[in-house]
């Protein structure tokens, strides 16, 4: 089985205005992603997905034509089957001969950013068409999944000091155990992200999960405030509480507070998640597979995970691609015990695909069917597909 084509379609779809929320990136209107379909020569179809950015609006024209132009040249007529041979192929550009026959990288200049995405996104399809070929859940050709099934945490938490606890209480009447929501500069200053957290926890009580994301919009020392402030509500983790272009102020924070430290969202390869870990900065580790290098680079990081013992919980804020990507790496990974689960008003998890994600009573089950277990709504492909 072979490759036999590629194509990358720019899908921005709008938002339904009651499933809007703010942010500090604003008012979300759309959610955008890069689609990336590969056909084979016996007429096979697996499916991927790049991002452009970690929240749900981002411009994908240059992911578009990195696939087409770039990469698509050096896929070509390769086997699907030969994932990690065609990840260095990309990685590496024209010394993927040298990379290959030494055993150590000659990566590309853009071994960061727009490249890595674009690689995403070929390499979850290709994981998609080879568990079809062998009519096998991803997951299986990860080594098998740990567990059953896994707690999912309702992930959003927008609103204000106010109504937060009611929001979140609305996502644990949904079955959720374990809930998110936002703080930092989308509040102002620190001693309201503070109060916005004491709220919610009083609202939730002790027996629900509570995670605070600040998008890495905090300095330093108000990350530090912050924490010793909620030091009381018991917070699971903390999550990219400063810029991930700081990850020494990163393990400053984390140094200053019992609250366990989560990044990774931002991070692209391996590499970037061995630096979090040698400068101590993290107790999770948040890969997303359709930023990071695919579900490919994901197992690497979840092979981190494990070897310095830290939690696994890959980033899935995304279309159904991207979770269900995350799901099976998550699955595969002894370090990982939840994985996110999108509250936000998001057409891209719902309608792109035909199957809706299997998340009941915040509880996700081990994935059962072959490759992703995802077949795409063309209709809807068609009608928000960008031309470009």
């Amino acid at each position: 089985m072979k490759i036999a084509d590629v194509a990358a379609h720019w899908i921005s779809v709008p938002i339904p205005v009651k499933g809007q929320w703010r942010s500090d990136y604003g008012r979300l209107t759309h959610f955008d992603m890069c689609l990336v379909i590969i056909k084979t020569d016996d007429g096979r179809i697996g499916i991927g997905e790049a991002k452009s950015a970690v929240g749900a609006t981002g411009s994908c024209a240059s992911i578009v034509a990195c696939i087409e132009h770039e990469l698509k040249p050096i896929i070509l007529g390769k086997p699907v089957h030969n994932i990690s041979e065609l990840w260095e192929r990309m990685y590496n550009g024209s010394r993927d001969h040298y990379a290959l026959s030494r055993g150590r990288s000659f990566p590309i200049l853009g071994n960061r950013g727009t490249t890595i995405s674009a690689m995403s996104g070929i390499d979850i399809a290709l994981w998609d068409l080879k568990g079809q070929d062998l009519n096998t859940p991803v997951v299986n050709l990860l080594g098998g999944s740990c567990r059953s099934e896994m707690e999912a945490y309702a992930s959003g938490g927008w609103a204000d000091a106010d109504e937060i606890g009611e929001q979140l209480k609305s996502y644990c009447s949904k079955g959720f155990k374990g809930v998110k929501m936002r703080v930092g500069s989308m509040d102002d200053t620190v001693p309201y992200s503070v109060r916005r957290v004491k709220e919610a926890r009083s609202a939730l009580g002790d027996g629900i999960k509570l995670m605070a994301d600040a998008h890495g919009t905090f300095s330093v020392s108000e990350a530090k405030r912050f924490c010793r402030d909620v030091e009381d509500c018991n917070l699971y983790w903390m999550e990219e509480p400063i810029s991930p272009d700081n990850k020494i102020g990163t393990a400053e924070v984390r140094a200053c507070t019992q609250t366990p430290i989560s990044a990774g969202e931002s991070e692209f390869t391996r590499f970037d998640f061995v630096e979090l870990i040698n400068h101590r900065a993290v107790d999770v580790l948040q890969p997303d597979a359709a930023i990071c290098g695919g579900i490919t680079e994901c197992m690497k990081v979840s092979a981190l995970a494990g070897a310095y013992q830290l939690e696994l919980a890959p980033h899935c804020w995304g279309s159904a691609i991207s979770f269900m990507a995350g799901v099976n790496v998550a699955f595969a990974s002894p370090s990982s015990v939840v994985i996110e689960f999108s509250l936000g008003g998001n057409p891209l998890m719902y309608d792109l695909c035909i199957e809706e994600p299997d998340v009941k009573e915040g509880i996700v089950k081990a994935p059962s069917r072959s490759g992703l277990g995802l077949s795409l709504n063309m209709d809807f492909v068609k009608e928000y597909s960008k031309k470009l």
